[in-house]
């Protein structure tokens, strides 16, 4: 059989995955082969044999590459052998540390370590600590442990602190010149509470042609954005260090910038009464929300005001409110937007774009970085207000590069594939709803679905199943539209002080404005001064050819900002996790009320009406019976009984387990009569001191079962004994 080369992906049950380079399925490795290979080594491997699914399994023939990035891990102390205990289960095998490559820390502790020397069949990894993040209760460590579990880069180098701190504080006259002075224009950003960098600022006025009282047509439609591409140059240190962060990271209170604090909360920051540089969309949309023209332009701007979306949607909601006298001569440039943005809304209505009716939360902390409570965000006519404003500047982004044939990175969003398609097709059909897909869908098929649904009482489970059908969203230079959005062509432009993509937009539309080609192989272009402004349907400049190496840089580049995009997604949610088991665990032995929001053949995961937070409970917890799981339906029904659960089911659970290390919460089902049966077996039900007592005492005899496996592999190997993989079993969390 050939070989094949991929990345090895741990399993914290001891197992693995090899994912192929060349994308087939992946092929699995047994806890044997998993022995002399670490989770994200480059590896080489023959199938071996199929399984009765016709799954493939493997033999490791070669090790291609060591990652070499730290190990994050808590230092333990273990019948006088020191070991660190990887945070992330999925290396699988604990490190052993000599007792001179402890650097001071003390049992406990989180370290970074780095490999010294290499598992093997029969020999377990090696390493030494290179950092003491601290203890594991400190405020805030898990965003350090997340940071580097995921290789978030975190510090930017010195020369880019340095670039950073040469650029002047205020706007210089240098840097005004070729530019539009719209610092008369009342344009005003409008965030969040928490918002710290403003990179968007909006104005909108009534557009009148012809004459008389009758002559309203639309409006004028003003996005202006902060101008990061002046101040970050490419090839230079800013510009390295942005690239490789790709976007910025939003933890619960912190945020891992893609840009240095002077640039994105000063210089690019769009601060009420400063002057800023920024890159302008001016837009003309019709009544029916159509855009019918649209030109950009370099610009120097001056915010109004600093305005919050429920400050906005106060006085959206009451013009004669108290918020609305605080800003009077603002209101009318608000109710101005407000009406632009029913007309925008109009036409997504017409193109048919998705849109569905999800719940998102917000972690609100206190101040040691703890969660207090958790709260369904809302979304007011102002966030929408702002979105659909932005949508609009960003499908004339894409639709003035695509006219000119240039090469960017497109946001692209495909439809359900055919397998998804059939999925959701027996979905809606076992539910009762006369709704038939094409073989190719339209975006418009599945928002009639979602206007159709919203108002029954699963509708939050159905839009959830329609969201699941389509694929994810990625960067990439070969534009295949915006399916949700229904969009022939969708790039994002509004966002350069968080997102490199929106950086790279606006060297391309620069670059077009002076008649010129951006260069990604390179990494220049030549400016020419006296930019005209770009109209849609003006004269497009002369087509040039994109070079091979070029069109490779480009899909590398989207490549590496949609990767480093699900990255920083992942280092969020596992924050998230991290938090919200800290939170159950305070609360084990209650119990609540919630919503079955996913089934699987294993269990189904309960989210909880008050807390908003999602657990399992495993099929083992469901009943003494066979469950059998309906793929179609999506569903556990019980054989014997005929009970069902399935994404929408009302339950009762209690919190019955809090796996930290392994981000996990475990819901037991509960059914009217289970507290009186525990009492007749003489058991009372558990308060949530005995639950936590039980978890306690089984991690005090795993940790003495492992102390002994320890013990037994660092004998001398004359007495029979061999060193080997560490069994893994659950610690005590701190």
């Amino acid at each position: 059989m050939s070989e094949i080369e991929g990345t090895v992906l741990g399993h914290r049950d001891g197992h693995g995955f090899v994912r192929r380079d060349d994308n087939e399925p992946d092929i699995y490795l047994s806890p044997q082969e998993m022995r002399a290979v670490l989770h994200r080594d480059r590896v080489r491997v023959r199938v071996v044999r199929y399984d009765r699914k016709g799954r493939p399994e493997g033999r490791v023939l070669d090790i291609v590459e060591r990652r070499k990035t730290p190990i994050i891990g808590r230092l333990l102390h273990e019948n006088g052998i020191w070991l660190v205990a990887p945070e992330d289960r999925r290396y699988g095998q604990d490190i052993l540390i000599p007792k001179n490559a402890t650097a001071n820390a003390t049992v406990g502790q989180v370290v970074a370590i780095e490999l010294t020397e290499t598992p093997s069949m029969y020999s377990q990894p090696v390493g030494r600590i290179t950092e003491v993040l601290g203890e594991i209760d400190d405020p805030g460590m898990e965003i350090e442990i997340a940071v580097r579990k995921y290789e978030v880069p975190h510090r930017f180098s010195a020369e880019t602190l340095a670039q950073a701190a040469a650029l002047p504080d205020k706007l210089r006259p240098i840097d005004k010149r070729y530019r539009v002075d719209l610092t008369d224009v009342p344009l005003v950003t409008i965030d969040g509470e928490d918002a710290r960098d403003f990179d968007d600022a909006v104005y909108c006025e009534p557009l009148k042609r012809g004459r008389g009282k009758t002559s309203f047509d639309g409006w004028r439609l003003v996005v202006a954005i902060a101008d990061v591409s002046h101040y970050v140059k490419p090839g230079e240190p800013l510009d390295e260090d942005a690239y490789e962060r790709a976007t910025s990271v939003y933890f619960p209170r912190r945020v891992i910038p893609m840009l240095p604090e002077k640039l994105s909360n000063g210089l690019c920051s769009l601060n009420p009464d400063e002057e800023r540089l920024c890159m302008v969309c001016d837009m003309l949309v019709s009544s029916s929300g159509e855009i019918e023209a649209y030109q950009f332009f370099p610009g120097v701007m001056r915010s109004h005001a600093r305005f919050t979306y429920n400050e906005v949607a106060a006085i959206l909601g009451n013009t004669r409110g108290a918020e609305a006298q605080r800003r009077s001569e603002l209101v009318p440039h608000l109710l101005h937007l407000h009406e632009v943005y029913r007309a925008l809304l109009k036409h997504r209505g017409t193109r048919g774009a998705v849109d569905f009716e999800t719940t998102e939360t917000q972690i609100v902390c206190d101040d040691n970085g703890r969660i207090e409570k958790i709260v369904p965000r809302t979304r007011t006519e102002a966030h929408r207000l702002i979105e659909e404003a932005m949508l609009a500047a960003n499908v004339c982004a894409a639709e003035f590069i695509a006219s000119h044939k240039h090469p960017v990175l497109y946001r692209v969003h495909e439809g359900p594939t055919p397998e998804k398609r059939t999925t959701l097709q027996n979905y809606l059909r076992t539910l009762g709803l006369g709704f038939s897909l094409s073989e190719d869908p339209k975006p418009s098929e599945l928002q009639a679905i979602s206007q159709a649904t919203k108002d029954r009482v699963d509708a939050m489970q159905i839009h959830s199943m329609l969201l699941r059908s389509m694929q994810q969203a990625i960067y990439t230079a070969t534009n295949s539209g915006h399916f949700g959005l229904a969009y022939e062509a969708y790039a994002h432009f509004t966002s350069p002080i968080r997102r490199y993509p929106d950086l790279l937009v606006h060297r391309v539309i620069k670059a077009l404005l002076h008649g010129k080609r951006y260069h990604l192989a390179a990494g220049v272009f030549e400016e020419a001064p006296h930019a005209k402004p770009a109209r849609k349907g003006g004269k497009v400049p002369p087509k040039v050819t994109v070079s091979a190496q070029d069109a490779e840089l480009w899909e590398a580049a989207g490549t590496h900002c949609s990767a480093n995009e699900r990255r920083a997604d992942e280092a969020s949610r596992d924050v998230e996790a991290w938090l919200k088991c800290r939170f159950m665990r305070d609360h084990l032995g209650e119990e609540y009320s919630g919503t079955v929001s996913a089934a699987t053949s294993f269990g189904v995961f309960v989210t909880l009406d008050e807390l908003y937070v999602e657990g399992l409970v495993h099929i083992t917890e469901l009943g003494g019976e066979y469950f059998r799981f309906d793929e179609a339906r999506q569903e556990l029904r019980g054989e014997r009984s005929g009970v069902r659960y399935t994404i929408g089911s009302r339950v009762r659970v209690q919190v019955s387990r809090v796996d930290l290390d392994g981000r996990k919460i475990d819901f037991r089902m509960m059914r009217e009569g289970d507290a009186e049966q525990l009492l007749s077996r003489g058991r009372k039900p558990s308060t949530p001191t005995q639950e936590l007592k039980e978890v306690q005492a089984k991690d005090r005899a795993a940790k003495s079962a492992r102390a002994k496996a320890v013990a037994a592999r660092s004998a001398p190997a004359g007495k029979g004994t061999r060193a080997g993989k560490t069994a893994r079993a659950p610690r005590k969390s701190r």
